[in-house]
């Protein structure tokens, strides 16, 4: 399964939304063209989900124009938000190969009457009349009460060499119209990654009516700005109402969640849900105020209101807000709301501490990234958290993660639960994921940590000191997939004879590689790896030598039984019988003090002929 072939999956997913009444969208499937102009037509509803969060099938629907007459313009979007009006063309490819390759006719683009139709001409050149969808956009925009202060932009969803192509030049194609294109490598990166990790639909801004009532000074805020070395940092505490907070984490789940050790899902399962839960719900007071620890949120920017014209009531607006604490908080009080939806009451005069920090003046990225992540550690310490959850939102690791999806189409799993919806809805299959415990232990293994790998917990594995040694800033992660692209295919093979009666685990044909000594397989497979490798030949070059490998593994075991430093492992010992029996612990081998030494002193033949 590729990327093309994951879109195809959640094209056809948003297609089954469509109410049974829209014919087009239920194609017989012999019937290719028409099931290519319904993915054509369902890829513009998965750019409207994703950017704009526009989940009902219908609403989307009513921004589509793609008809006869539509004035070049497959569909648009008015964001009051970001007061932009924009207007949109897509060319769906039905193959991998064209819609990765194929370009954009640039008289398709010249074909936008954008210019016309924002200067009110309801007819083309020729004189005929837009279709009714067009007529409907343009009266929505003539009936927009502040239009000066909007602006107009174009979204191409297709390939166009923007190196040949300068953006005066592309603007002279969309009627003077800044444009943003969307080719394949951004619709991969910006529509299909987010919509497998639920976070399609970004809270870019989020207000919340905050209670004064009970508060001193009638204004319910304490605020203090503070220095660190990366920059400066503003600090709001206030008490927000449960309700508010269920309600924002409800609507954006995993995309304000994005910097916290768990997604939403994974959250689910915790000892202190229940008691939050208990709280809420059979307490009519607010000991909830009391008893919680609070949430703590990251803000780019973020302003607060009193003065709302209604009494004891003000605002507070955050943008690009971020839970980097308190996940379990957010996720029990979301899921009471969307649970009791018709009993609203459980949530009447009950308030969490909220912390909010904003970053103030301009951050570089990098800085921006480390500060998060030293802030998402800090905040989550008085927590049970898991050494391996703890270092979910290190840079590096949101780096390898993106990095692994371009290059191999791989899913790096960094946190517990972030591919659910992707899993969920059959968007992607599970040996698509990267499992982080296995990459990290192949990684060990590529290190020369053969037994460590397989020896040590997670918990020991993710700690600093070793974390750090594993996960640097190099092209390493390259290496560490053709690792994991061989430790896939051992494990590929031992499944395939677990089903033989007679040589469980393979071992009549490779020893105790399979089942014992994948990780020491894997770091004498990866001693072959070139960083000049074609991305393409990663499967097939691991495949052929880890055959190659597997193949003089027996000798290997043969080899090393025979060693006198091995003798805690292999040893002679008196049966029940009084006879004489040689004793085999692979198991312990595999993860002893000798094995990192005894796969540098034996020699593999890499011109074997398998």
């Amino acid at each position: 399964m590729n990327k093309y072939d994951i879109l195809v999956n959640i094209v056809d997913q948003i297609m089954g939304e469509a109410p049974s009444g829209y014919k087009r969208y239920y194609p017989e499937p012999q019937n290719i063209e028409k099931v290519d102009q319904a993915r054509s037509r369902v890829f513009i509803h998965l750019f409207l989900k994703v950017k704009y969060g526009i989940n009902d099938f219908l609403e989307r629907e009513g921004y589509i124009t793609d008809e006869v007459n539509d004035g070049g313009i497959d569909a648009y979007y008015i964001d009051r938000d970001s007061k932009t009006i924009v207007f949109i063309q897509s060319k769906y490819r039905r193959n991998q190969n064209n819609f990765e390759n194929k370009n954009i006719e640039l008289d398709e683009i010249l074909k936008m009457d954008t210019d016309r139709i924002v200067d009110g001409e309801t007819e083309n050149e020729d004189g005929i009349s837009y279709n009714s969808k067009i007529q409907n956009m343009i009266q929505k925009i003539s009936s927009i009460d502040d239009i000066g202060r909007y602006r107009y932009q174009v979204v191409i969803l297709a390939n166009l060499k923007k190196e040949k192509y300068k953006d005066s030049q592309i603007k002279k194609l969309t009627g003077g119209f800044s444009a943003k294109i969307f080719d394949y490598e951004k619709c991969y990166n910006e529509l299909v990654f987010p919509v497998v990790t639920g976070c399609y639909y970004n809270a870019d801004e989020i207000k919340i009516r905050l209670s004064l009532v009970n508060k001193e000074n009638n204004d319910g805020r304490i605020s203090y700005t503070v220095e660190t070395k990366y920059g400066a940092c503003k600090i709001m505490v206030a008490f927000v109402p449960v309700l508010e907070i269920a309600k924002v984490v409800a609507k954006y789940k995993n995309s304000i969640l994005k910097y916290n050790p768990r997604c939403f899902l994974s959250l689910k399962n915790n000892t202190i849900n229940p008691k939050i839960r208990s709280t809420i719900r059979n307490k009519k007071t607010n000991e909830i105020a009391l008893y919680n620890n609070g949430i703590t949120i990251l803000s780019d920017d973020t302003d607060f209101n009193s003065k709302v014209a209604l009494k004891d009531t003000a605002q507070l607006i955050i943008k690009n807000p971020q839970i980097v604490n308190g996940g379990q908080t957010a996720y029990t009080v979301a899921s009471i709301y969307e649970e009791d939806l018709d009993y609203m009451e459980h949530f009447e005069g009950k308030e969490i501490l909220v912390k909010i920090i904003t970053f103030l003046g301009k951050y570089k990225e990098r800085d921006k990234l480390s500060l998060i992540e030293e802030l998402s550690k800090a905040t989550n310490e008085q927590t049970p958290v898991k050494e391996v959850d703890r270092r979910a939102n290190d840079r590096i690791q949101i780096e390898y993660q993106k990095n692994i999806y371009k290059d191999f189409g791989y899913f790096y799993n960094r946190k517990m639960g972030e591919y659910y919806d992707g899993l969920n809805h059959n968007f992607i299959t599970r040996d698509k994921i990267v499992d982080r415990t296995i990459f990290m232990r192949v990684g060990s293994s590529i290190r020369g940590e053969v037994a460590k790998a397989r020896r040590n917990s997670d918990e020991v594995l993710f700690r600093p000191e070793h974390f750090e040694q594993i996960f640097v800033d190099t092209d390493i992660y390259k290496k560490y997939m053709y690792g994991y692209f061989c430790h896939m295919y051992l494990t590929e093979l031992e499944k395939n004879f677990s089903k033989t009666r007679n040589n469980k685990y393979g071992i009549n044909t490779y020893g105790n590689a399979l089942r014992y000594g994948k990780y020491a397989v894997t770091h004498v497979v990866s001693q072959y790896w070139l960083e000049s490798l074609a991305l393409f030949e990663y499967h097939e070059n691991v495949r052929m030598y880890t055959d190659i490998i597997l193949s003089q593994w027996i000798n290997f075991e043969k080899n090393v039984t025979k060693k006198v430093h091995n003798r805690d492992y292999f040893y002679q010992v008196t049966g029940e019988n009084g006879q004489n029996e040689y004793y085999y612990n692979y198991d312990g081998y595999y993860k002893g003090r000798t094995i990192n030494n005894d796969l540098k002193e034996f020699s593999f033949d890499i011109n074997k002929i398998v």
